[in-house]
């Protein structure tokens, strides 16, 4: 199976909403992806079990990353567990597991960071800033000040840097892959 049945709903639904605001007929989209209009159908009910390739031709001929086809929209701040379910595909030889999608136009910053046993406060980016950290190792609790989330390895949180958050190391040896997304200005 290329696509988790669980995840079938949110391609369908993610199609179709894409396909209705682009204006594409059913019929128009299967022939822009090469795949027949029942088989088109049966995915946006969420019926279908489509292959990498064809949700790469769906995602091409909608115009959008593959991403967007595999996840619903992102709440303001969503934290991943390494052990959360997630959207995955699967290829001849790779295996993909969605962790965050972010919008963005403008540039991106990836940072390799350590985070020692300290509080760090940071105030509030511009708006539009989002951040998103990928622990590798140790304990962290970041966020936003109101509501932070302690992190352990192979979880990921995702929020609005445009409002006062934190960084806070736990014993030991913390690093992390920080990417900072700023919006185009």
């Amino acid at each position: 199976m290329l696509i988790r049945m669980d995840v079938a709903q949110v391609v369908g639904d993610t199609v179709r909403r894409l396909r209705s605001s682009a204006g594409i007929s059913l019929a128009d989209l299967a022939a822009a992806c090469g795949v027949g209009k029942t088989t088109l159908h049966g995915i946006e009910q969420g019926q279908g079990n489509p292959t990498l390739s064809t949700l790469w031709a769906l995602a091409t001929a909608l115009r959008v990353p593959l991403g967007e086809l595999l996840e619903p929209r992102a709440a303001p701040v969503e934290v991943v567990r390494a052990t959360d379910e997630r959207p995955v595909v699967t290829g001849d030889a790779v295996t993909a597991r969605l962790l965050h999608r972010i919008s963005t136009r403008g540039a991106v910053e990836v940072y390799d960071i350590d985070i020692a046993e300290a509080d760090q406060d940071s105030d509030a980016h511009l708006d539009g800033v989002e951040e998103c950290l990928v622990l590798v190792n140790g304990r962290v609790t970041t966020g936003p000040a109101d509501a932070p989330v302690e992190l352990g390895p192979g979880d990921s949180v995702r929020f609005g840097g445009a409002r006062p958050h934190v960084y806070r190391g736990h014993r030991g040896e913390n690093r992390a892959v920080l990417l900072m997304f700023y919006p185009e200005s």
